[in-house]
């Protein structure tokens, strides 16, 4: 199968997904017959050519597969599939909210955990294996599964409505699956760009339908402002390229502007939140011309804000290059301790990672290598792993 369809049909199975659960419900029968059609596809397109309308091919062939198995048990004998490829005109929401977007509402139901939501929406809009989404969460694989069982059975038969309640988790969800796309889990690529700009995407119909929300409009801002540098954080042998390392020239001006406008109105217009933070952050990042110019300072308030509002560890983490950039690494170094105990960093590879550089910047190199070398051991990325290891050689 060409990599031309696996992109197409990757990105069309949480559009079919959601067409399908709200049109049947039972959440696990339609995910069950997605994976028959999207299999189905994967053998016939590639011989015999992508349909006019693949969308409407594979909810077609995936409805057939619920209607047959619904048969085999006696269930639903009066339910028909439709026979067209043509998406039915009554129910085109381009204008609204598409398909995949009301997936991710659903996922995000009241009655389950914010955990919950984030992770079943992840699995079933975000196309992540459950050992990803394991890693974003820093919990066993195990657990990650049951949580998601768990998940899909509770919302098994509700419909798609829609509210504010939602929101935060929506956000959540879509600020972990950009955050997969650019920094991924694990693999020999260190980014997927399908799931970043179908993150960047969804927060554009989310933004679309809230412009007034200003987190709505912060996370928007904080994705464009990061995807801006995609192009230079690696090298033409896939190797990772530090942010003070990269070429700022080739950075995308048009997504850096768009981002800065977001977030100066948003600050002005609505009281700051955690994306609107990160957001000014990253447009403080991108506006310098080179790391050694770029206002630390501002970025280490910013951080502590950041850090008061929405206690994090990985907050933390970079409130602690932020401090040793501003007070220098022995600074960092202490407020880097503060994490040792933290239960949520045990054995995550970012701690060793950041203190080895925080090590190194005070000039204790011997030190840095050992941590260098815990982290490349603990990431599941081939390039940040090659990147650390060439680490402990400097």
């Amino acid at each position: 199968m060409s990599r031309e369809i696996e992109d197409l049909l990757r990105r069309l199975a949480p559009r079919v997904l959601g067409t399908l659960v709200r049109r049947h419900g039972q959440f696990d029968a339609c995910e069950d017959a997605v994976q028959e059609a999207l299999l189905a596809a994967s053998v016939q397109w590639p011989a015999e050519g992508v349909p006019r309308e693949p969308a409407g091919w594979l909810v077609t062939v995936a409805g057939r597969r619920l209607t047959d198995q619904w048969r085999s048990e006696a269930a639903r004998r009066q339910r028909e599939v439709a026979v067209s490829v043509e998406p039915p005109p009554e129910e085109d929401l381009t204008k609204h909210v598409d398909d995949t977007l009301k997936l991710l509402f659903l996922c995000c139901h009241p009655e389950l955990s914010p955990p919950s939501q984030v992770a079943l929406t992840l699995r079933a809009v975000g196309g992540l294996t459950t050992a990803e989404i394991a890693s974003a969460f820093l919990v066993p694989e195990s657990t990650m599964a049951q949580r998601i069982s768990r998940s899909k059975q509770k919302i098994k038969g509700h419909g798609f409505p829609e509210g504010p309640e939602r929101l935060p988790a929506v956000l959540h969800v879509l600020y972990l699956i950009f955050n997969e796309g650019y920094n991924t889990t694990s693999g020999p690529d260190l980014q997927r760009v399908e799931l970043t700009e179908e993150a960047i995407r969804l927060t554009r119909e989310v933004h679309a339908l809230m412009p007034a929300d200003g987190e709505v409009a912060g996370l928007l801002a904080l994705m464009l402002l990061t995807d801006a540098r995609r192009a230079t954080r690696t090298g033409p042998d896939g190797a990772l390229v530090p942010l003070e390392e990269q070429d700022r020239t080739r950075w995308d001006r048009a997504r850096i502007a768009e981002g800065v406008a977001l977030v100066s109105r948003t600050l002005a217009e609505s009281p700051p939140g955690p994306y609107q933070l990160q957001a000014a952050i990253a447009a403080v990042h991108d506006e310098a011309p080179s790391t050694e110019a770029t206002d630390w300072r501002q970025i280490l308030v910013l951080y502590t804000i950041l850090d008061r509002m929405s206690p994090n560890p990985m907050v933390t983490l970079n409130r602690a290059i932020a401090t040793a950039m501003v007070q220098g690494p022995h600074a960092g170094l202490d407020l880097l301790a503060s994490l040792d105990e933290d239960k949520r960093m045990a054995g995550h590879y970012r701690l060793d990672a950041v203190r080895a550089h925080l090590l190194d910047l005070a000039g204790e190199h011997e030190q840095a290598r050992e941590h260098y070398r815990k982290a490349a051991k603990r990431t599941f990325s081939l390039p940040e792993r090659e990147y650390l290891l060439r680490k402990t050689s400097g």
